[in-house]
This record gives structure tokens, C-alpha cells and sequence, in this order.
């Protein structure tokens, strides 16, 4: 009996452009309340995504990484498409620059602030604490 799962098409897009667009055997999504795999012939749905890392099994088990801020997923006839303002692979993250964003986002939150700028300080801040988590734990897989 193989472990080869069936695939499906899958598209990663962001401003920066394609991140991945090949056939895939699942992914696993970041959502505001947990993680979301999708596997072929998942049922239809648009979904908004978080902040976080989005996992890619390539057809043969290889897994592929990446640091992603806010965007959404279509999933529809055996094809997702997912578009992000922002990805990354963990192994180019610049460890010190997320730092810093880290400490500036720390101290902003601790001043005296409209909501807005609040929540402004509280994105920069988890963006950074992914990025931080995601370099140090993905950084050395392939």
C-alpha cells in the first residue's frame, strides 16, 4: 500500500509575487482560531488567514515553510489559491531586525496610545513574535 496521498492545485501568492504554484499532497493554513489543514477534495470555502506559518507537503512528503501575514484562502474544484500581503521562508529572516520590531512593538504598547495605534502595536508585535518563532524553529528543516 503506498503513503502517496492524492493532490491537488495549489497557488501561494503575494505582493511580492508567486511563492508556490505547483500540485501539492496537503497544507496547513494559520487562522485566528487555530491551524487548518486541506487536503484533496476538500469541500468549497473562502476563509480569512492570521498571521503565522503556512506548511506545504510537496507530492513525495517534502515540506516547504513559510512566515505569512494577514490574507485569505479559496478552496474550489480541487484547487487553493492563497493570497497573503506578505511571505517569507524562515531561513531568510533577518533574526535581528525581527528582534528589533519585537522590542519597538513591546515599548509602543506600553505607552499611552489611541485604539487604533493600539492595534497597530499589537499586529507589529505578533508579526514579530512569528517571525522570531518561525526562523528559529524552521530555519534548519528542509
Amino acid at each position: 500500500m503506498s503513503d502517496k496521498l492524492p493532490t491537488f492545485g495549489l497557488q501561494v501568492i503575494s505582493v511580492n509575487g508567486m511563492f508556490y504554484d505547483d500540485r501539492a499532497e496537503e497544507i496547513i493554513l494559520p487562522c485566528s482560531d487555530g491551524e487548518l489543514a486541506i487536503l484533496s477534495g476538500h469541500e468549497e470555502m473562502i476563509l480569512a488567514l492570521s498571521d503565522g506559518v503556512l506548511k506545504i507537503k510537496k507530492p513525495g512528503g517534502e515540506w516547504i515553510y513559510g512566515v505569512v501575514s494577514l490574507g485569505s484562502v479559496q478552496v474550489a474544484n480541487n484547487r487553493c489559491i492563497v493570497i497573503v500581503n506578505t511571505i517569507e521562508k524562515p531561513e531568510d529572516i533577518d533574526k535581528l531586525r525581527a528582534q528589533e520590531a519585537y522590542e519597538f512593538a513591546m515599548e509602543h504598547l506600553q505607552q499611552k496610545q489611541s485604539i487604533k495605534e493600539f492595534k497597530k502595536s499589537q499586529a507589529g508585535l505578533a508579526r514579530a513574535l512569528t517571525r522570531l518563532k518561525a526562523a528559529s524553529k524552521y530555519s534548519g528543516l528542509k
